[in-house]
């Protein structure tokens, strides 16, 4: 029973483990890129124009924009197909057990948001980025514990998990009640029409993909017209992916989730990083990381995570509301908590959306992401070392 429950966190770990290290590849190719002489090149391909379609039909976007509204779609997709498999079957399906780690991430979001708030409550259009430092990096704060191997108990591991997973949610209805632009109500009412005939398809109890893939392809494009960024249109099309507990590996759901998570680990997210780390670090100075903006994230990140996360989920334990994980103590457990502060990938997206016409504030967002993400990975790791044993 126990190898049955833990066995889909093993191949997850694994995945996500090599996926951060992919990541940082990715990361620093990017950074060396945008900085050297060739970094004309890597900006000039970014907004070179690419164009689909016939006729009165053509998608034409840039390659930045493929890839953060298109590519990411499908990143979105499999994070929701993740979500919702925890929550029907997984250690989010049993109250107890799925307390402690919601607790956590809504201190890990509300904190950082305050922190980045306080720092920025005068300088106007900036407060944009309040949600910036509050998302975890599922790939990378998983890489780098899956570092320390046995000596952090599996039951931590498989709370940064949930916690990384719930992040994701709140960034996911974040993005689409405060970063949406003027609504256009025909396409408004287009998507909705979509996602209603999706239900539908659900509900009919279809297990081929091909209805619904049609039906969210005319999802992703009114999403688009929509004015709510093209990326929801991957959550809402997850959502009505059929799953039962009694399906087992029949499940429409597990068969894309595990055909998919692969290419989106492998693929998109390192293109993603790779497209959007790149950032010219001539000005940069340490003076330059007391800007509002930067300093905002990297205290979001490195002091807000960890505080809220380690302060909520402790007063959940001690007023009993929520259960410590088995196998662990309270140091163990902040070194976790300071691992949530690696908010990478879905800080740069939300950075993207807050700022995108803001080319120079962007700048600063990179700088305070990849440094606060940096600092939390480092103390995290290095806490976690000296208070575990090496079995």
């Amino acid at each position: 029973m126990i190898n049955y429950i833990t066995a889909p966190f093993k191949w997850f770990f694994k995945l996500e483990a090599a996926s951060g290290l992919i990541l940082l590849i990715a990361a620093v190719i990017a950074l060396i890129w945008s900085n050297s002489n060739l970094g004309y090149l890597y900006f000039d391909t970014l907004n070179a124009h690419f164009s689909i379609g016939i006729k009165n039909f053509i998608l034409d976007l840039s390659i930045l924009h493929w890839i953060n509204d298109v590519l990411m779609a499908i990143f979105f997709f499999v994070v929701t197909l993740e979500i919702k498999r925890e929550f029907i079957q997984g250690e989010l399906s049993r109250p107890k057990q799925a307390l402690l780690p919601i607790i956590g991430a809504i201190g890990g979001m509300v904190v950082p948001a305050a922190i980045y708030i306080i720092i920025n409550l005068d300088t106007g259009y900036t407060l944009k980025g309040w949600a910036i430092p509050s998302a975890t990096d599922i790939a990378f704060s998983i890489g780098v514990l899956s570092l320390l191997g046995s000596r952090v108990p599996i039951s931590l591991k498989i709370f940064l998990t949930a916690l990384a997973i719930i992040d994701d949610l709140g960034a996911i209805i974040i993005i689409a009640f405060f970063y949406s632009t003027e609504l256009q109500y025909t396409f408004l009412l287009l998507m909705l029409l979509s996602f209603l005939i999706l239900i539908f398809l659900n509900k009919l109890g279809f297990k081929n993909f091909f209805p619904y893939l049609i039906v969210g392809i005319l999802l992703w494009f009114f999403t688009h017209g929509s004015g709510i960024h093209a990326t929801i249109a991957g959550v809402l099309l997850a959502c009505t992916i059929p799953h039962k507990n009694s399906e087992e590996g029949k499940s429409l759901l597990l068969n894309l989730e595990h055909s998919l998570s692969p290419y989106v680990a492998f693929g998109i997210m390192p293109l993603f990083a790779l497209a959007n780390a790149g950032v010219i670090l001539d000005n940069f100075s340490f003076k330059s990381m007391l800007l509002p903006v930067p300093l905002g994230i990297i205290c979001g990140l490195f002091l807000g995570k960890q505080i809220g996360v380690f302060l909520f989920s402790f007063l959940a334990v001690k007023l009993k509301i929520a259960e410590m994980p088995s196998n662990s103590d309270w140091m163990k457990f902040y070194g976790v908590g300071i691992l949530t502060g690696i908010g990478f990938t879905m800080s740069l997206f939300v950075g993207n959306l807050a700022f995108v016409d803001h080319m120079n504030t962007l700048d600063e967002v990179k700088i305070g992401v990849l440094v606060g993400s940096a600092l939390s990975a480092l103390i995290g790791y290095l806490l976690l070392v000296s208070v575990t044993k090496k079995k």
